[in-house]
């Protein structure tokens, strides 16, 4: 019988991490396992005294709540977690991107928008200020699909509704309300979209003629509102939705995908579902690919603050500028407050999912989810759904819960989503077409209905620069059309969650 594979990150580390099964009483790294320890879970590579911190990537992911053995399964019944002086040294590591000259990057094929944005998709979307609109938008789309229309224009993507559960029943003032402004606001503005129909009921907090106010919006054939009350009622408001649609399907279809430069790409980084896999094969991987998006002129978004805590030191220290790392520990202290207020603490963050993978702490998770921002300069930090201007590899605040957070992301203007996972996460993103990397060939095979991408063959022999290429020239094809599993199965109506923060009245 073979000795099973195992992996140890860093000379530092005094743990292993189990790429094959080790049952008790195997010989694997040099030791014999004391009991059972399932992939992606740890083993002690030595001996920890009670008190001294367990060291995976070189990092400290929590402390010994008791003597560990050689051999031992290191996880939650033996690992604490107290908080500890982090050293951010704020720039040390940024430098110069080193970017393709323009000529030499890559080309995808996209729609180029009057904005100056480009879309990845060609959709109409129905946007909704309040879930009191929620039914008619989904009345309105639905009618659209049933007639028909759409098989006279082949290159409109679809008719999506746009839906929520806020709105109203909070201040018309304060964080919790510009949240939800900037979200409405990003989506309304979305590359992806051709045209746009917002409907609300019309007495909701979310006034839509105040966000028009606001961002000095004006009706257009592209753009159109109404509400439910001025209307006259559910019925004439589904007519006249179905009626606008119809008004913009003619214009949306002349939209051509034309040739366009990489630069043009915003790449949301997401992860969902993680497992003790996730930092060895699929995140690293994406990395890789964001660091190629990066030097071809794009940029790509990391987010999930409560999955960086822990590993916020090693970005910082990749901070074009003192200010940019100084605003992402604001954001990382914000979320410390937020948590306690709310009766919870930051290492309540990963999921039994998360554990039963070989996840223990949220340090371990966080070292590993920070892996998909490689290595690139951090340029800039971004509160919730803020537009994303700057180029290169930025951060946004975002919670970790993945819809929320991809819808952020999506408000700040990303045309493409990359999402690594570990346990099998099932997601979509309408407008915005994304792309499930698996981190280990199990999930892969099972879930292949869902999966884009198997990063399992790292843990065969595959380099993680092959595997970052590999997705790299994935996402142009996706960019420029090519169907992922998750749009081929119609996911992402309902994915749009925007961040609730505040009291609800």
């Amino acid at each position: 019988m073979s000795t099973p594979r195992t992996i140890r990150l860093s000379p530092d580390d005094n743990v292993v991490i189990a790429i094959d099964l080790v049952n008790q009483g195997a010989d694997a790294a040099g030791l014999t396992a004391r009991e059972r320890i399932l992939k992606g879970h740890k083993m002690a590579a030595e001996a920890i005294r009670e008190g001294e911190p367990i060291r995976k990537f070189g990092q400290i992911i929590g402390f010994a709540k008791t003597h560990i053995a050689p051999g031992e399964w290191v996880h939650e019944h033996n690992v604490g977690l107290h908080d500890f002086e982090r050293d951010y040294a704020f720039g040390v590591e940024a430098r110069e991107d080193d970017l393709i000259a323009p000529d030499l990057r890559g080309t995808f094929q996209g729609y180029r928008r009057a904005s100056g944005k480009t879309g990845t998709r060609n959709y109409i979307g129905i946007l909704t200020s309040v879930n009191c609109s929620a039914s008619v938008a989904r009345f309105a789309a639905a009618e659209v699909e049933r007639s028909g229309l759409l098989r006279d224009y082949p290159g409109i993507d679809g008719i999506v509704a746009i839906v929520h559960g806020t709105g109203c029943g909070h201040a018309a003032y304060g964080e919790g309300f510009d949240i939800l402004r900037r979200t409405q606001w990003g989506y309304a503005s979305h590359p992806n979209f051709a045209g746009v129909i917002m409907v609300g009921l019309g007495c909701e907090v979310f006034q839509i003629g105040r966000m028009k106010q606001e961002y000095g919006l004006t009706e257009s054939d592209t753009f159109r509102t109404l509400t439910i009350q001025e209307t006259g009622g559910t019925r004439r408001t589904v007519q006249a939705i179905v009626d606008a649609v119809k008004d913009m399907l003619p214009i949306a279809a002349k939209a051509r995908r034309e040739t366009r430069p990489a630069s043009e790409l915003v790449l949301a980084l997401q992860c969902g579902g993680s497992d003790g896999y996730s930092a060895l094969t699929a995140n690293p991987a994406l990395g890789v690919a964001s660091d190629l998006l990066v030097r071809h002129g794009g940029t790509s978004i990391l987010s999930e603050t409560p999955e960086i805590y822990g590993a916020e030191h090693l970005l910082t220290r990749r901070a074009a500028t003192r200010e940019i790392g100084e605003k992402l520990i604001s954001r990382i202290h914000w979320w410390e407050d937020y948590t306690a207020r709310n009766g919870g603490e930051m290492n309540n963050n990963p999921s039994p999912g998360n554990k039963a993978g070989g996840l223990t702490t949220i340090l371990e998770k966080s070292l590993g989810a920070a892996a998909k921002g490689g290595r690139s300069t951090l340029r800039a930090v971004y509160e919730y759904a803020e537009p994303v201007k700057e180029h290169g590899f930025v951060y946004m605040d975002t919670p970790g819960y993945d819809p929320v957070a991809a819808t952020g992301q999506v408000a700040g203007g990303a045309n493409l989503i990359a999402f690594t996972t570990g346990r099998g996460s099932a997601f979509g993103c309408k407008p915005v077409p994304s792309l499930k990397l698996a981190t280990n060939s199990d999930i892969y095979r099972r879930m292949l209905d869902d999966m884009d991408i198997n990063c399992g063959d790292i843990l065969d022999g595959i380099s993680l620069e092959d595997k970052g290429r590999e997705i790299f020239d994935i996402l142009l094809r996706v960019a420029s059309g090519e169907h992922t599993k998750s749009e081929e199965l119609g996911y992402g109506d309902l994915e749009f969650v925007p961040w609730q923060v505040g009291a609800t009245m």
